[in-house]
């Protein structure tokens, strides 16, 4: 299958994930990240502010608000084409934006730097057991992680992981993947 197929068929599984189940799979999720220590360490991290059928980010980026861990969120800059970075202090900062998607305000005193995190939660379409990861098509997080020096972390479900997708050499590798049924690790992580 090429990327386009793979997107409307992963999709298609993931948004058959519904009420109940849909709850229960997010909450594991959320337990999996909560436990491992690249999240205890971090005192920043970039979320992405769940949408539709993702796995919800929102009880995640409260728990850190609560806990005075910044938590920050891209905004697609139409301009550049590119995903700017924005502390929030409360959910409910949060508005439609791209494509609908929630996005913080865009406010000078709260922009921040991919290079200001100690941890960064990137959606997807799809996943591989290689830590290859297939978006939306507009290559906003690729172009985005070219920058980090930190963990990279995708929250699926397991409905979303494949055998394998592909990838090539602009395609950023991801360093784990947490799904409802296991974490994949990778790569890992290495600071340069």
């Amino acid at each position: 299958m090429n990327k386009k197929e793979i997107r409307k068929e992963v999709l298609f599984r993931r948004s058959s994930i519904t009420g109940k189940l849909k709850r229960s799979k997010d909450k594991t999720i959320e337990e999996r990240l909560l436990n491992l220590s690249e999240f205890q360490n971090a005192r920043a991290i970039l979320f992405y502010a769940s949408f539709r059928s993702e796995v919800d980010t929102f009880n995640l980026i409260n728990y850190c608000l609560g806990k005075n861990i910044t938590a920050a969120l891209p905004k697609v800059d139409a301009a550049t084409n590119d995903l700017k970075l924005y502390k929030i202090k409360n959910i409910d900062e949060l508005a439609s934006g791209y494509c609908g998607i929630p996005e913080p305000f865009a406010s000078a005193d709260r922009k921040m730097n991919i290079e200001d995190m100690d941890l960064i939660i990137v959606p997807g379409v799809a996943f591989d057991e290689l830590c290859n990861r297939l978006g939306y098509g507009k290559g906003f997080y690729d172009r985005l992680l070219t920058k980090k020096l930190c963990p990279v972390i995708a929250l699926s479900y397991e409905e979303q992981i494949l055998p394998s997708i592909p990838s090539q050499m602009h395609d950023i590798k991801i360093d784990k993947i947490i799904t409802d049924k296991r974490i994949i690790e990778c790569h890992g992580y290495k600071k340069n």
